[in-house]
């Protein structure tokens, strides 16, 4: 192994996570896959990665929170976008309540999201909150290209 000016470098070799899942197409795909989680008693998020043709690589859950909040950062969000390689994104996240009306905080987060993922060149396809029903950024035109 190398040594720099007293510095160990170590190779890593990341593989390329091969995309198992289905395709999706729409909010309503994302919340049948996860209307288990409208149950919940406290906010759950993830990030479901998706390669280029949209084929779900893999769903991570990113924070849980409490009945009323979840606390989420970009950068633990791309992380694992980042490692799987993904083209592309969707969110997922739980009300407890059931009413999935989004909170300006839900807002503020899903422009945020958008913003960081223009910069590393990773699409965000939808946000969608699940509880008795569901909402879809996209289809609700929160979300655009």
């Amino acid at each position: 192994m190398p040594v720099h000016y007293g510095l160990q470098i170590k190779a890593k070799v990341f593989q390329v996570r091969e995309a198992t899942g289905p395709t999706v197409r729409n909010g309503l795909d994302f919340y049948n896959m996860f209307s288990d989680i409208h149950h919940a008693d406290r906010e759950m998020f993830f990030v479901v990665t998706l390669n280029q043709k949209h084929k779900i690589i893999d769903k991570h859950l990113v924070s849980m929170g409490t009945l009323t909040c979840s606390l989420v950062h970009p950068r633990e969000v791309y992380r694992t976008a980042l490692l799987d390689n993904a083209a592309a994104v969707v969110f997922v996240h739980n009300h407890p309540s059931g009413d999935c009306t989004p909170s300006k905080e839900d807002n503020e987060l899903t422009k945020r999201l958008c913003e960081a993922g223009k910069l590393l060149g990773i699409r965000v396809l939808d946000h969608v909150i699940v509880g008795d029903t569901y909402i879809s950024f996209r289809d609700a035109g929160f979300i655009k290209d």
